[in-house]
């Protein structure tokens, strides 16, 4: 399946996006806040190749030229019968400052609602990004909940984990196309 936006299609990994996803899982300042760190080219490649199998993963790609530019992820959460979702992204920071994450982001969940007749869908970002959380606003999500220390994708040099805490925030079908009028508390 392919999705459009204004300037962006939404469609499915192949292999031959490693190249692309190297140009910016390679950069320390887009992995930053994710569970991993900077890939190599040979790991983009082996992930272009995993993400090519995968459904919950959507490449986003300017129409204009068809470069991949960055990447949603969306998988329908357990369980099943709540038909939640959960939203995620991660775009090259070249890119950053155009609105190509909203733009991606919206077109999803318009599909989300309008064609997966989802009920709600969530997403969880470090409450440092900044950048994230507004994101999710504009989008007109909720922030539901701070949970602090909830997660952790490092060790110290003890080897003690180093915890992190998280911003939930959520959409539900019945506030899909209202006017953004959600702010944080």
């Amino acid at each position: 399946m392919v999705l459009n936006s204004q300037e962006l299609i939404l469609r499915p990994f192949v292999e031959s996006d490693a190249d692309d996803l190297y140009e910016y899982l390679c950069r320390p300042e887009v992995v930053r806040y994710e569970p991993y760190g900077v890939q190599t080219r040979r790991q983009c490649h082996e992930w272009a190749a995993q993400r090519a199998r995968q459904d919950c993963f959507w490449a986003v790609c300017q129409k204009d030229g068809g470069k991949l530019i960055g990447n949603l992820y969306f998988q329908r959460q357990e369980p099943f019968e709540w038909n939640t979702w959960e939203l995620g992204y991660v775009f090259n920071s070249a890119y950053w400052g155009r609105g190509y994450a909203t733009q991606a982001a919206r077109c999803l969940l318009r599909h989300a609602f309008e064609q997966l007749d989802a009920h709600r869908v969530v997403a969880q970002c470090n409450p440092e990004n900044t950048a994230s959380w507004r994101l999710l606003e504009r989008l007109g999500m909720r922030r539901e909940g701070h949970f602090l220390q909830n997660a952790s994708f490092d060790s110290d040099a003890q080897g003690n984990p180093i915890w992190l805490d998280t911003f939930l925030y959520a959409i539900l079908d019945t506030e899909w196309g209202e006017p953004t009028r959600h702010q944080a508390p």
